[in-house]
């Protein structure tokens, strides 16, 4: 059996698309050693992002990482982005196997 990290989150970032280059710079000056990234739509505070038109389209990022990157990311995005993008992070616990890769 491979070997299981138990220490890891996984920090999901939902974000305006047009944020997807700057987020993605971001990630990597603060630490994520890498990232997915995945078309989005849904309904919340921000009303419908359908994804039709690019103004209207959402990503989500997917970050592994430790508890203190995905801190320091989650500080960053509150504080640089909140304010003014439609955004929204959460975090979850994670069992990775290859854990060796973060």
């Amino acid at each position: 059996m491979n070997a299981i990290s138990p220490h890891l989150k996984l920090l999901s970032i939902v974000c305006e698309a047009c944020l997807e280059s700057r987020i993605a710079h971001d990630l990597g000056v603060l630490g994520a050693s890498g990232y997915t990234v995945i078309d989005a739509r849904g309904h919340g505070a921000h009303g419908t992002r359908d994804g039709i038109w690019p103004p209207s389209a959402n990503v989500r990022f997917e970050v592994i990482c430790d508890v203190e990157t995905a801190g320091a990311i989650s500080t960053y995005l509150h504080d640089t982005y909140y304010q003014n993008y439609g955004m929204i992070s959460y975090l979850s616990d994670v069992q990775v196997l290859r854990p060796e890769k973060f």
